[in-house]
């Protein structure tokens, strides 16, 4: 049997099986004393579950379409499938909400607490990573522009990037508190710093990928410094630019987050998260980390849509 009918046929079984597993596991003979019958039970969901994601992974498509489509559907399925787990295995052993909260917990106290996520989001994502994290590229953008054309800069600055790229962020986030007070500025100088070496570096990297051939042609050309560089050698390090952009995108919202724990207004993600643990709400904290990774994801995503459009060109890119 092929991979395709494999998946294809697996699939739906799955699918209801799925639902009549979390249906069972709520129910209240099961929930919280579920028995060795409901555990074999997910075990060969489990079984099943990953059969049908192999034969739906090794299936090849003909239109393009058809292929983004099923590259879509296996991560959602994957990543279905481990929330299912989650909720099954926790709610089915009765584990602590204080220990490990269900989704459905998560979700309900998420939609719950919409007004208190966005007022967090606000003040961590719009005001310090947005602001941190275009001062930070911007800057290290700047200065390795500035670095690759006096050398001596170069060879300083590439050491001292490397020396604070090992500072952690607990170290560095006091710090700036101290600097900036404790208002978003304070987070944002936080996201500066982190995000301000690892543009530099990639960068400086980019500029020196444009090949010896491509360089001597300009020259013979009669191409000076900054025609060379705007028509070779910054296209040449775009990819090196976005993979920066890219890093940069995770490290300014841990960093902001990280750098509310060491004072803030009563407002931020970083703050409710070290608030609500200390009351045991898990839940709400859980919620706070989810939006947390969906705007990560979501800025990360934008990133690397405008990425594919600026380096269509990359042999990355090529079918």
């Amino acid at each position: 049997m092929t991979g395709f009918h494999r998946g294809g046929i697996l699939a739906p079984f799955v699918l209801l099986g799925w639902i009549y597993a979390l249906i069972l596991a709520h129910s209240p003979n099961v929930a919280g004393q579920a028995g060795p019958v409901f555990w074999a039970f997910v075990s060969a969901l489990w079984l099943a579950a990953a059969v049908a994601l192999n034969g739906l992974s090794n299936l090849r498509l003909k239109t393009p379409g058809a292929r983004r489509f099923l590259g879509l559907c296996i991560p959602i399925l994957f990543g279905a499938f481990l929330f299912f787990l989650w909720e099954v295995i926790v709610v089915g052993a009765g584990v602590p909400s204080v220990l490990m909260p269900a989704p459905s917990a998560i979700g309900s106290r998420f939609a719950a607490s919409l007004p208190v996520l966005l007022e967090d989001f606000l003040q961590t994502f719009v005001k310090s990573v947005l602001s941190g994290y275009m001062i930070g590229c911007l800057s290290g953008f700047l200065v390795a522009i500035v670095a690759d054309r006096i050398p001596f800069l170069r060879r300083g600055l590439l050491p001292l990037g490397n020396f604070v790229a090992a500072l952690p962020v607990i170290g560095i986030a006091p710090i700036m508190v101290m600097w900036f007070g404790f208002d978003w500025p304070s987070k944002a100088a936080v996201v500066v710093v982190m995000t301000f070496f690892p543009m530099l570096v990639n960068t400086v990297a980019g500029l020196a990928a444009a090949g010896r051939l491509e360089r001597d042609l300009m020259r013979s050309y009669a191409a000076g410094y900054w025609t060379t560089l705007f028509k070779l050698r910054l296209p040449v390090a775009l990819p090196f630019i976005f993979n920066a952009l890219k890093i940069n995108s995770t490290l300014a919202l841990i960093g902001a987050i990280v750098a509310e724990f060491f004072g803030t207004p009563i407002v931020g993600m970083g703050f409710r998260i070290s608030i609500e643990v200390a009351r045991m709400s898990l839940d709400m904290v859980w919620a706070e980390i989810a939006l947390a990774a969906i705007a990560g994801s979501l800025f990360y995503g934008l990133v690397a849509l405008v990425e594919r459009g600026a380096t269509f060109w990359h042999p990355s890119y090529r079918t």
